[in-house]
């Protein structure tokens, strides 16, 4: 009897791009129009069927464990605490109880706002019988120096991988999106107990082997790892490039807006696109302007942002109040 589909969202990471903000949330619960980024991405998993998701946690796991653990979004979750970081392929590794012995399984990082159409990639993977088939995705040559790159032949099997190539060097502009389809058969490839990493370790074995095949993603996918990608990835939410199940959007002269459950002063202007989290104090006469706020946060009457993320003031970052030295992220 065929295995229900399962899958693992990778959770562990610390985000340390995304601070100050992620001293107060882990990168898998950064907001996209109030709505925490692992969840969409669970509910992307339950629309092809799957049930049964595990993560890995580390940093802040508690507040990862905490909403999932008992969720309404018709997920079975499971996790696991790593003590210390183990590489992405060793955090995998520690999460091998919980597949099925000659079974696919779907691993998806907790970073990436996607609309991928993971349905297509399963139906490649298992065509091709590959242990391992990923998503890539084909981006601007001049983009290349930030990613992974893959170089594949005509059947689409990788033959070779470059990290974070020159411009000029760079062989390919498809890069690894890590979305990956494993067959039970990777744990092969990772030992127990030792830090591992999926590119630097296991690729390489598998690439000698002829075992890892690619699908396209053709779809929206963006790796939220910097402030400016998670602005980014705002406005392509509000703008329809990235066409995901969200809360309403309301419309002004100037702009729009998502608010969640905040009391808006009518005297607030918008201007282009902006979030307004939950449990906000907003002050009269302000203006803002693409901006995003947090749950709790602040704005006192008669500012004017622009192209802001606004953090609660008395919010606990790792247990302590932090300076603020970015410009566009603020505690007003």
């Amino acid at each position: 009897m065929k295995k229900n589909l399962k899958a693992m969202v990778m959770a562990a990471g610390m985000g340390s791009r995304l601070e100050p903000i992620t001293l107060m949330l882990p990168k898998p619960l950064m907001p996209i129009l109030n709505r925490p980024l692992m969840d969409i991405i669970l509910m992307q998993l339950r629309a092809i069927g799957v049930r049964d998701v595990i993560s890995n946690t580390y940093y802040l796991a508690d507040q990862i464990i905490n909403r999932y653990e008992k969720n309404d979004l018709g997920i079975n979750f499971s996790y696991i605490k790593e003590t210390e970081l183990s590489g992405t392929a060793g955090g995998v590794k520690k999460c091998q109880f919980f597949f099925d012995e000659g079974e696919d399984f779907i691993v998806m990082s907790g970073d990436g706002l996607t609309t991928v159409d993971i349905q297509k990639g399963l139906e490649i993977h298992k065509k091709s019988k590959a242990i391992a088939t990923i998503g890539v995705k084909e981006i601007p040559i001049e983009e290349v120096s930030h990613f992974g790159v893959v170089v594949v032949d005509d059947e689409g099997y990788i033959s070779e991988f470059q990290e974070k190539p020159s411009v000029e060097d760079a062989k390919s502009n498809l890069i690894n999106t890590g979305i990956y389809i494993f067959n039970y058969k990777i744990f092969d490839y990772i030992p127990e107990g030792k830090f591992y990493d999926f590119a630097k370790n296991v690729f390489p074995d598998l690439l000698k082997d002829g075992q890892i095949n690619t699908f396209k993603v053709d779809e929206y996918w963006n790796d939220i790892g910097t402030i400016s990608q998670y602005k980014q990835s705002i406005q392509d939410v509000f703008n329809g490039v990235c066409p995901i199940e969200h809360s309403k959007v309301f419309e002004t002269n100037l702009g729009s807006y998502v608010v969640g459950n905040t009391e808006l002063p009518k005297t607030v202007r918008f201007v282009g696109n902006t979030v307004v989290g939950n449990k906000c104090k907003l002050g009269e006469y302000i203006k803002l302007e693409n901006c995003v706020l947090l749950d709790g946060a602040e704005v006192p009457t008669g500012s004017e942002l622009k192209d802001c993320i606004v953090l609660p003031a008395n919010g606990h970052f790792r247990g302590q109040k932090t300076k603020l030295e970015k410009k566009e992220i603020l505690t007003v």
